[in-house]
C-alpha cells in the first residue's frame, strides 16, 4: 500500500442535513458522540496502512481544517507523505470558481498526484459512515489490471435513485451504469469509492468530464476501459439526510450494533479534547445511551447519544435524541426525538419535540418531515417553551427571537437581524473564532 495515495473528497455542502451543515462542511458534522463524519474515512486509510492522504475541501472548510489540523490523531503528521488539505484556488487564465464536480476537484489538483510516486489512486467520499479495509480492494484492482475498480454494495431500492447503479458480469466487470436513475434497473450501487491507476486518471480526467459518476465512468465504459466492481459486504451508511443521520446515530445503541466502535482491531481515530470523565449523579437514570467524556448527568437519558461536555440537570429528560458538544439541558426540560447542535441551552421546563403533530417543516418540507426537530448551534430555548415536531430553530437564536413560547409543528424560528448584531458584539474573540 506504500505506492497508494488516497484522495478524500470533503467539500460537500450537504444541504439535506439542514442547519447541521449550514456553517460546516458535511464531513465535519459530529457523529456518534465524540467523532466527526470524516473520521471514518481517515481511520479506514490509516488502518489500511495508507499514509499518503490528500483532503480536498471547498464548502465552509474552517471547522474541518481545525479538526484535522496536522493529522496527528491519525498518525499522519509526517515529513514524507502524511496529510495535506487543499482548497480551490485562483489559476491564471481561469475564472474563479468552485470545483465543478468530483472529477474536476481531482483534475485541479492533479499536479499533487503527478509529483508523487504513487501508481494507484484511491478516490474516497469523506461523508459516509463505514468500515473498509482498502488493501484487498486495491489488490483486486491490480490483479485484474483494471483502469478503475468501483466499490459496490446492495442498497434499498428506494435509495437507489440517489446513487450510481450498475450491473456486473460473472467476472465482476461493469457492463451497465446508471447515474441517479429515476427508475433503477437494480439495487447494486456505487459507494462513491474508487481505485484508479494513475495512468487511467491521466487519460480520462478532462475539463469537460467534471463528475466521476455522471461523466468519467460512462466515458470509460464507452471507450472500452477495464472497469470492474468490488463487492463490499461490510457496514456502510450514507448519512445524507436528517432521518438517515438520526437513525445511524441511534443504531449505535443496538445490541450488538452493526457498527462496532469498540473493535480494538479497527479503531476510529479522532481529535479529542482532554476532559474529565463522565459523571452520573445519585438520582440520575441512564438507559441504552452513549455518554461521552465530560458529561454531567443529574437527570434522565434514554436511547440517546450525547457528545462531550453535555450537562443534564435534575428532572430533565432526553429521549431518542442526539445532543452535541457542551449543550445544557436545564431542570425539568424534555428533549424528545430531536437533534441539538453544539452549545445549545434549553431553558427550565421547556419541551423540544412536543406533541403528536408531524406536520412537515414549511421552510424545508423535504428535509424535516419525519418528526425530528433540529436546533442550531448556540441557540437558547426559553424556559417553559413548547417546541413541536419538525421544527427548525436556526443558529444562534436567542430567547428574545421567539414571538411566542409555543412553536407549532412545521414552524421555524430564526435569529432576528438586530439579535444577530448584538450576539456578534457580545461574543469574545475566542468564542467567535472557535471551531464549528
Amino acid at each position: 500500500m506504500k505506492r497508494t495515495m488516497a484522495i478524500i473528497l470533503a467539500g460537500g455542502e450537504g444541504e439535506r442535513l439542514s442547519i447541521l451543515s449550514a456553517l460546516r462542511a458535511k464531513p465535519a458534522v459530529p457523529f456518534g458522540g465524540k467523532y466527526r463524519i470524516i473520521d471514518f474515512t481517515l481511520s479506514n486509510c490509516v488502518n489500511s496502512d495508507i499514509d499518503n492522504v490528500l483532503v480536498l475541501t471547498q464548502y465552509n472548510p474552517r471547522s474541518l481544517n481545525d479538526h484535522i489540523g496536522l493529522g496527528r490523531p491519525w498518525d499522519l503528521d509526517r515529513t514524507n507523505g502524511g496529510i495535506k488539505l487543499l482548497q480551490p484556488y485562483l489559476k491564471r487564465g481561469r475564472v474563479a470558481e468552485w470545483y465543478g464536480g468530483t472529477a474536476d476537484a481531482v483534475l485541479q489538483n492533479f499536479n499533487e498526484i503527478e509529483h508523487s510516486d504513487a501508481d494507484t489512486i484511491l478516490v474516497l467520499a469523506g461523508d459516509h459512515i463505514y468500515k473498509m479495509d482498502y488493501a484487498p480492494f486495491v489488490a483486486a484492482h491490480k490483479r485484474r489490471r483494471a483502469d478503475v475498480t468501483i466499490a459496490v454494495r446492495r442498497v434499498p431500492i428506494a435509495d437507489a435513485t440517489r446513487m450510481g447503479i450498475l450491473a456486473l458480469d460473472e467476472s465482476n466487470r461493469v457492463v451497465d451504469w446508471q447515474e441517479k436513475p429515476k427508475q433503477p434497473k437494480s439495487d447494486l450501487a456505487s459507494m462513491g469509492v474508487y481505485v484508479f491507476s494513475k495512468r487511467a486518471l491521466r487519460r480520462w480526467l478532462r475539463e469537460e468530464l467534471v463528475d466521476f459518476g455522471r461523466h468519467v465512468i460512462p466515458a470509460m465504459l464507452e471507450d472500452g476501459a477495464r472497469v470492474f466492481g468490488y463487492r463490499h459486504d461490510g457496514y456502510w451508511q450514507d448519512v445524507g439526510t436528517i432521518q438517515a443521520y438520526w437513525e445511524t446515530n441511534l443504531a449505535l445503541l443496538a445490541d450488538p450494533p452493526e457498527l462496532d466502535l469498540y473493535d480494538k482491531g479497527w479503531l476510529i481515530h479522532t481529535r479529542s479534547e482532554e476532559r474529565a470523565p463522565a459523571r452520573i449523579g445519585t438520582i440520575a437514570q441512564v438507559h441504552n445511551s452513549l455518554i461521552s467524556h465530560g458529561c454531567v448527568i443529574a437527570g434522565t437519558v434514554v436511547n440517546s447519544v450525547l457528545s462531550p461536555g453535555v450537562r443534564v440537570d435534575v428532572g430533565a429528560v432526553i429521549r431518542d435524541s442526539i445532543v452535541m458538544f457542551d449543550c445544557v439541558i436545564r431542570a425539568g426540560a424534555v428533549i424528545d426525538r430531536a437533534i441539538l447542535d453544539k452549545e445549545v441551552v434549553v431553558g427550565q421546563g421547556a419541551i423540544v419535540g412536543h406533541g403528536p403533530d408531524d406536520t412537515p417543516n414549511r421552510q424545508e418540507p423535504t428535509r424535516l418531515n419525519t418528526g425530528i426537530t433540529v436546533v442550531g448551534k448556540r441557540s437558547v430555548i426559553p424556559r417553559g417553551a413548547r417546541i413541536g415536531r419538525n421544527v427548525r430553530i436556526g443558529e444562534g437564536v436567542r430567547s428574545t427571537d421567539f414571538a411566542t413560547r409555543i412553536v407549532r409543528a412545521g414552524a421555524s424560528v430564526d435569529r432576528k437581524p438586530e439579535s444577530a448584531s448584538r450576539t456578534r458584539r457580545a461574543l469574545p474573540p475566542a468564542a467567535s473564532g472557535g471551531s464549528d
